[in-house]
């Protein structure tokens, strides 16, 4: 299993630190408490090895289809005014990422990013209606001469951290790696009104594989 570059630091830290206090319970408490500490330290260590994996997975990348960005649970789709690119009515697709799914965020579909912007916010429960527009969040558009695509990163209770490699004007392909949600989030994605979704309501999908539509 491969570790995504985004947790290195933070498994490196973790590493040291609970090196230390299984240090500190060796030498100066009873050998109960440092068993317990033991085994609390490589669950937390095996937690975050997990959370960080890179799963290993083969992408089609094909042309007319649209990708879910993230792996988890649909939560949201529903028709709604997007007013922060398009100004118009749009299909919001939201996907729930919980603490256990990939992280690991991929563009829908292959084309040209038109727009990207970091915005910060507040850290309301990822599945808050309101997340969308309160929470910090990032906001990509991906263009290609068939379609236009928002999708839009967003931080939950737990999530405090989102990384984005969005350039504009940069060429990208499907599936290729956008970014990464850390600790659980939510991942929303805007699409034009009329579009026939190929998904429902607590469906579990994943990053770059699940097809949420054609166009």
């Amino acid at each position: 299993m491969k570790i995504h570059k985004e947790g290195y630091v933070i498994l490196r830290n973790e590493v040291l630190i609970l090196i230390i206090i299984n240090s500190l319970f060796f030498y100066y408490c009873h050998d109960i408490y440092f068993h317990v500490s033991l085994i609390v330290s490589l669950m937390l260590l095996s937690f975050s090895i997990y959370f960080f994996r890179i799963p290993n997975r083969e992408y089609e990348k094909e042309d007319n289809i649209i990708y879910a960005p993230a792996d988890g649970k649909i939560v949201i789709i529903q028709d709604v005014e997007e007013n922060e690119y398009y100004h118009q009515p749009r299909k919001q697709i939201s996907i729930f990422m919980s603490p256990l799914n990939v992280h690991i965020n991929r563009y829908p579909i292959h084309g040209t990013i038109k727009y990207t912007k970091y915005h910060p916010g507040k850290y309301l429960v990822a599945w808050n209606p309101k997340a969308s527009s309160k929470n910090e969040r990032n906001t990509v558009v991906v263009e290609n001469k068939k379609i236009s695509v928002l999708f839009r990163q967003i931080a939950g209770l737990v999530a405090r951290r989102i990384v984005c490699y969005a350039v504009k004007n940069s060429n990208i392909e499907s599936c290729e790696e956008c970014g990464f949600i850390k600790f659980g989030s939510r991942v929303d994605i805007f699409l034009p009104k009329n579009i026939d979704v190929n998904i429902n309501i607590n469906d579990t999908v994943k990053g770059g594989k699940t097809i949420l539509a054609y166009y």
